[in-house]
């Protein structure tokens, strides 16, 4: 059960419109570097929804969103109800355009365990021990089903681009900025369908505007990698 789609207590505002509350970046003012704030930037900005945009710290937090909602992020305001949880917010999004994005069939298996795999391989130290070998091996068994997956075809589900497509953009993205960055012995570069897979992503006006500096990804996620030292 989530807290997701419920009317803020107390809430006076006399704005209907959209905001999103995401995490801020290592100046607290700029966009950071959530991959699930940016997969739904992404929905937005294919639907053509207006929104407010509100980068927030800790400290920045709305006393509602602190009280009622335990800080969560993203969070997504439209009038005086509030969505959390990014999946939850995507499906709302979605629902107010008619489905627009929505896709009959996708083959998730082929993406599976993808975020959660870079999470590992990206935050282990130290680098290239026999644990890192293990993550990294878990990790390009996804991206070789992933690649096998997108043979002959320019998005996910075939030549048009859904909400899968928006949801795995910004992970893709982390993981070559992180690779790079960490010096990560994966060569992406290996998986060609992939590789035009991410282009095809990368180049789209969406992702474009929508794309934080590479430094901020690598500054997230250097903060991780510090919760592991050894």
């Amino acid at each position: 059960m989530t807290d997701s789609g419920r009317t803020i207590p107390g809430y006076s505002g006399s704005d209907d419109g959209m905001t999103l509350y995401c995490k801020a970046g290592p100046d607290g003012k700029t966009i950071g570097d959530c991959p699930f704030c940016h997969a739904i930037r992404l929905v937005l900005e294919e639907l053509h929804l207006a929104y407010q945009l509100i980068p927030a710290t800790p400290e920045t937090k709305p006393s509602w969103l602190l009280d009622h909602f335990e800080g969560k992020m993203p969070a997504l305001r439209h009038g005086n109800s509030c969505y959390t949880e990014s999946s939850v917010i995507i499906d709302y999004l979605l629902g107010l355009s008619h489905n627009q994005l929505s896709q009959a069939n996708s083959n998730e298996a082929a993406n599976a365990g993808l975020f959660p795999a870079i999470a590992k391989y990206l935050k282990h130290r130290p680098d290239n021990d026999e644990e890192d070998r293990t993550l990294r091996s878990k990790l390009k068994t996804i991206l070789q089903r992933m690649d096998a997956n997108l043979a002959g075809t320019s998005f996910w589900n075939g030549e048009s681009f859904t909400e899968t497509d928006c949801k795995i953009a910004p992970q893709l993205y982390h993981l070559q900025c992180g690779v790079a960055a960490f010096q990560k012995d994966i060569d992406l570069e290996e998986y060609a369908n992939l590789s035009g897979y991410m282009k095809n992503l990368f180049d789209r006006e969406s992702f474009q505007s929508t794309v934080y500096p590479a430094e901020t990804v690598v500054w997230g996620w250097s903060n991780a990698r510090k919760c592991t030292e050894h």
